[in-house]
């Protein structure tokens, strides 16, 4: 048992002190072959206190980020907390993937966020004091691990409701599924941890702290790569404790899945609030046929106990039609999936309920689609033990111990998270990748928000060149929408819009024709390319032809669809190879060899190993650069006929987030990398005036990463900005200095930003807080020049 010193700090007060410490800013060292860098927890919360200061300080902190919608589309959430007795109060606590924490005191009528300005906005899990409401602890970082999810850094806890907030250790978990506190001792808090997503560490398992989180004991711990993915309390003996223990790790190319070896899931057991611990397992699924596992006791009968296993043990093989999977992953066969046990022994002994006909057995395999690491929650009717919630794809109820189960229908789908008074169990609140749904009569209707609440998560954003323009984007669990950009009546400002469906699915980019905003390029999943025409309404499936000698085409999920600044009639796509078509994509030609490092090992059932991002230069359209989701950068100089690999100096097989030819010298090119797969938050950015002969590190006084885009400013050559996971850095003398741009943006992943060349106005897409908008004028000056360059 260790004890960790928690890195208690009350980050909403910096001092002097601090403020000093932004003068020489700490870099991660960036050019060492062959090593994978990666950022100390410290180190990384020292970055973000940098920035913080920054901002304060930024000589465009006056300038303000307008949100601009979707005012119709919520997003993912992970997580509630309700305040009781309902009818004393209406308070809800709502935690998001990547929007940060929302409360309402009028049960939804109006949201307001209370952690907007913290090292992370991902959340794992939330819980209020049940002997102290004013007490509520936030566990940062997602830990359902999805494609899209987020690090988080840390616990924080707040003393008064929700205004303020103390970060209180465990930063390096990077996720945390879920923290229950004592029920009579706010100062006894237990924190299930699961770990880092994507590398082995140690700080995960379950944690305690008996003096409010001034110092943390790990309490259970079994080994680098397992960690706690669930936690519950006996709820009249809480020195009894139950853990689910889950071995996983996510690699670049594989999704979490169970490995030969792994021998550590499961459940456990405390009666001593810790102190020791025994396996309860007698009925389950062997160790490594178990995956996520959810668990939860009802309330009024407290030796009633069900578990909702991720269970490996094979169904059957699949047919030759299913596996033409759409996601296009190599699967070979069907697991059992969700799969619903009880105890009626306190955990002692546990039997199979749900899949023992066909009929059931069917519905469960389907229940969390091939995804049952993202799903794992299960609730328990607190006053009826025959009543059982699952949550996959679906939220399904079962009348009859878990027997049978039924779909719960009127809301968005992908289920996180479940709330059922325990003096009304006909009220629920339940959260899901489309916001918040609540239920007064057990689930036959539901009263949902999608227009109050506005923490969807998109991935990208383009736009069109149409007069007022639209803006394009994929969007988690969403699919592709676009909105107009409007000026608010006054002037001063946009407004905040309804979003409408676009061509594309929710794993898209987008180009548009500029000279006929009806032709958009968009995708389904996994670069599969179609061309629309909006304007007649038809849809044309355009993906390049697999030849013989190609055994498997590679797109990332967000494979990049960009049409030539120089004619754009030309589209190219991405895959581990780059594809040309001079008509509109009818016709295709592959113009470079694999782009990528092409491990074999590395190809798993997630295409990896593929180009991530691409740039014709608008001086030349012969010169393109590539760079790849495995750290490749390429250049040709004849339109594909030969390439060169230009990664000398570049951290080792960092992801290649975007690269940008200049507009204004042919031989200069702008590059971001991100490290956030390798827990390396480190900011990369280079920038080369040699056609990449040589990079140079142009990240300057930029305290913190990770980085996903570069643009350049189209009126001045010297103005750079940037998106970061942070907010947004610019530049006005191309890197030697960096200003934080807007004072007020909450803390956002912000994944894209463009510049209308037309209308001077930036763009960012947020992932959790939606597209977000700002005049570009007091930047670049445009109206100020006489001359200017489309």
């Amino acid at each position: 048992m260790s004890t960790l010193s928690s890195r208690f700090r009350t980050i909403f007060s910096f001092g002097l002190a601090l403020s000093l410490l932004i003068i020489a800013p700490v870099q991660a060292k960036k050019s060492n072959p062959q090593v994978i860098e990666k950022t100390s927890p410290d180190l990384h919360l020292k970055w973000f206190d940098q920035y913080k200061e920054m901002q304060k300080t930024s000589a465009y902190k006056d300038l303000q980020w307008s949100h601009i919608g979707p005012t119709n589309i919520s997003g993912r959430c992970t997580d509630i907390a309700v305040l009781t007795p309902r009818g004393d109060t209406y308070t809800i606590f709502v935690a998001t993937a990547s929007g940060g924490v929302w409360k309402t005191d009028n049960e939804g009528t109006t949201w307001e966020p209370i952690f907007d300005s913290h090292a992370s906005a991902s959340i794992g899990d939330i819980a209020v004091s049940p002997s102290n409401p004013d007490i509520i602890w936030i566990g940062t970082g997602e830990a359902n691990i999805f494609r899209s999810s987020q690090l988080g850094a840390g616990i924080y806890k707040s003393t008064n409701g929700g205004k303020s907030w103390d970060h209180m250790g465990l930063t390096d978990t990077l996720t945390i599924a879920r923290i229950i506190i004592h029920p009579k001792d706010p100062d006894t808090v237990y924190v299930a941890a699961s770990g880092h997503e994507w590398t082995d560490n140690e700080e995960r398992g379950v944690f305690k702290t008996t003096d409010g989180g001034q110092t943390w004991n790990k309490i259970l711990y079994f080994n680098a790569r397992t960690g706690t993915i669930d936690l519950a309390i006996h709820p009249e003996n809480p020195d009894v404790l139950y853990a689910a223990m889950w071995q996983r790790i996510r690699f670049k190319w594989n999704d979490p899945r169970n490995f030969p070896g792994y021998d550590q899931s499961g459940l456990f057991k405390t009666t001593d609030g810790g102190q020791t611990w025994n396996p309860i397992n007698k009925g389950l699924p062997q160790a490594d046929n178990c995956g996520r596992i959810g668990i939860d006791i009802c309330l009024s009968r407290p030796n009633v106990l069900y578990a909702l296993v991720d269970n490996y043990e094979i169904a059957r093989e699949l047919t030759a039609e299913e596996r033409a999977d759409p996601y296009s992953r190599n699967l070979r066969a069907i697991i059992k999936g969700a799969t619903v046990y009880r105890s009626e022994d306190d955990g002692a002994t546990w039997t199979q309920t749900s899949g023992l006909d066909e009929q059931t057995q069917q519905y469960m395999m389907r229940h969390s689609g091939t995804y049952g690491w993202v799903f794992g929650q299960i609730r328990v009717d607190p006053n009826d033990p025959e009543t059982v919630y699952i949550m996959g794809v679906p939220l399904s109820v079962s009348n009859d111990g878990g027997k049978s189960f039924r779909r719960l229908r009127g809301m968005h789908g992908d289920h996180h998270g479940l709330w059922i008074d325990p003096e009304n169990s006909k009220y629920l609140v339940n959260v899901n990748d489309g916001g918040i749904a609540i239920s007064y009569d057990k689930g036959q209707n539901w009263r949902v928000f999608t227009d109050n609440l506005p923490v969807c998560q998109f991935f990208n954003v383009s736009y069109d060149m149409n007069t007022p323009f639209y803006v394009y984007g994929s969007m988690q669990d969403h699919g592709s929408y676009r909105g107009r950009v409007l000026r608010s009546r006054d002037g001063k400002g946009f407004q905040a819009v309804e979003f409408e469906n676009a061509p594309g699915g929710e794993g898209s980019t987008h180009a548009i024709d500029p000279f006929n905003p009806d032709i958009v390029y968009s995708a389904g999943f996994y670069g599969h390319i179609t061309r629309a025409n909006l304007a007649s309404g038809t849809t044309k499936n355009i993906y390049p032809p697999q030849t013989k000698d190609i055994d498997i085409l590679r797109g990332q999920w967000l494979a990049p669809i960009v049409l030539s600044p120089n004619h754009p009639q030309t589209v190219y796509l991405g895959l581990q190879y780059l594809y040309r078509s001079r008509f509109q994509g009818d016709i295709w030609e592959r113009i470079s060899p694999d782009m990528s490092y092409g491990i074999k090992k590395e190809i798993g059932d997630i295409p990896y190993q593929t180009i991530f991002t691409i740039s014709e230069s608008p001086l030349d359209g012969h010169l393109i650069y590539v760079g790849t989701d495995d750290g490749k950068v390429h250049l040709t100089k004849n339109g594909g006929e030969t390439w060169k690999e230009i990664i000398e100096g570049l951290p080792f097989r960092k992801w290649v987030s975007r690269i940008a030819a200049s507009r204004y010298d042919r031989g200069t090119v702008y590059m971001t990398q991100n490290g956030k797969r390798d827990d390396d938050f480190a900011p990369y950015i280079w920038k080369s005036t040699d056609f990449g002969e040589t990079w140079v590190d142009i990240s300057g006084n930029m305290p913190i990463g990770p980085l996903n885009a570069v643009i350049e400013d189209p009126v001045d050559q010297n103005i750079l900005y940037v998106a970061a996971d942070v907010g947004v850095f610019v530049t006005k003398n191309c890197g030697k200095t960096w200003e934080v741009l807007g004072g007020k943006l909450p803390t956002a992943y912000i994944q894209d930003i463009v510049i209308h060349p037309r209308d001077n106005i930036l763009v960012i897409a947020t992932h959790g807080r939606g597209m977000w908008v700002m005049d570009a004028e007091p930047i670049n000056q445009k109206s100020k020049l006489r001359r200017f360059r489309y």
